[in-house]
């Protein structure tokens, strides 16, 4: 394949859609599931109870400090098993490529995609491409579907929740909001912030040897607010957060209070909010403080009685009220 760029040919199924896919895709994802010539393929599944998730990406730009969209599908979607218990095997990639593309950086993000799977301990084995008329789209998009086991009896979700449950945070939040942010270059701003995108498999696999463990999320699209708002509407319980204790690095805290933004309702793509009973908390925090991915976790917060709601108390003393996310400031982060 000698060409630069994208064009529509590639994706018209002949010759060049096939030079593509094994050149590219089937070069860097190669193993023995992906049959690039099958329309669908067989899948081992052990025991347990079998978990599927889907997801999109859209970030622009296509490549940020700290990874790229390959590398942000692989975990966004690992992630979103991970914290429901199970752990991930499979995925599937669907890439939406537009017309005058460089195929190089198509390449980059492919190779970084594959090297994130196998870190990561999970096979892409299905895979579709399509090619949109320039002007259609925004270089990329990736979608992904994710299969994983999780093991019987294991019980987890919102409605777990109980009342003086705390509330953890396994490092600060905001990075990846701001990171690519810092990317886009933007209103003048520069920066060398990486993004958080990383597995939290480490972190989950911690978390479940507790068993007053009631729930995980990763605090992805509208950031650790959001997590807490669902909630509150979840349990029907009051969601009381800790400012002081709701870690935030210095560089994202800086670039929010210069453009208004709150650090609270940023993407993360490498963090874990986990709600634990009140006296295992503690015992948790210690263990995620042991591992490279959880060094900067906290508890930040509890669960009590009064109105579905999430109360912020300040570090002057006081509390407000924190409403739910209606705009969205930074577009295409995930």
């Amino acid at each position: 394949m000698q060409d630069t760029h994208i064009s529509l040919a590639h994706g018209n199924g002949g010759r060049f859609m096939r030079e593509l896919i094994e050149e590219v895709f089937a070069r860097h994802l190669a193993n023995p599931g992906l049959n690039v010539s099958a329309d669908a393929v067989p899948l081992a599944l052990g025991e347990g109870e079998v978990f599927f998730t889907t997801d999109g990406f859209i970030v622009q730009p296509l490549e940020f400090p700290g990874g790229s969209i390959g590398s942000l599908a692989v975990h966004g979607t690992t992630n979103d098993l991970a914290v429901a218990g199970a752990e991930p095997l499979y995925l599937s990639l669907n890439a939406f490529i537009e017309e005058g593309m460089e195929i190089a950086q198509l390449d980059r993000i492919i190779r970084l995609l594959a090297a994130t799977a196998k870190a990561v301990g999970v096979h892409v084995v299905a895979g579709d491409t399509k090619v949109l008329p320039r002007g259609e789209g925004s270089g990329l998009y990736l979608a992904t579907t994710g299969v994983g086991l999780r093991r019987p009896g294991l019980r987890l979700g919102m409605d777990s929740i109980r009342s003086g449950d705390r509330i953890l945070v396994s490092g600060p939040v905001g990075d990846h909001g701001i990171s690519v942010l810092l990317a886009r270059e933007q209103f003048g701003l520069h920066g060398e912030l990486l993004s958080d995108a990383a597995s939290v498999l480490p972190l989950t696999r911690a978390a479940l040897a507790f068993d007053g463990l009631r729930f995980m999320r990763d605090p992805t699209r509208g950031g650790l607010a959001t997590v807490c708002h669902e909630m509150a509407r979840a349990s029907g319980l009051q969601v009381s957060l800790e400012q002081g204790q709701i870690p935030v690095r210095d560089p994202v805290q800086s670039v929010c209070d210069m453009l208004g933004y709150d650090p609270l309702f940023l993407a993360c793509e490498g963090r874990v909010v986990a709600v634990v009973e009140s006296d295992q908390a503690e015992a948790l925090l210690a263990v995620w403080k042991q591992l490279p991915e959880g060094a900067g976790a906290a508890i930040i917060g509890e669960t009590g009685p009064g109105e579905a709601r999430v109360l912020l108390r300040t570090v002057l003393g006081g509390a407000r009220r924190l409403e739910e996310l209606e705009d969205d400031p930074l577009p295409r982060i995930c």
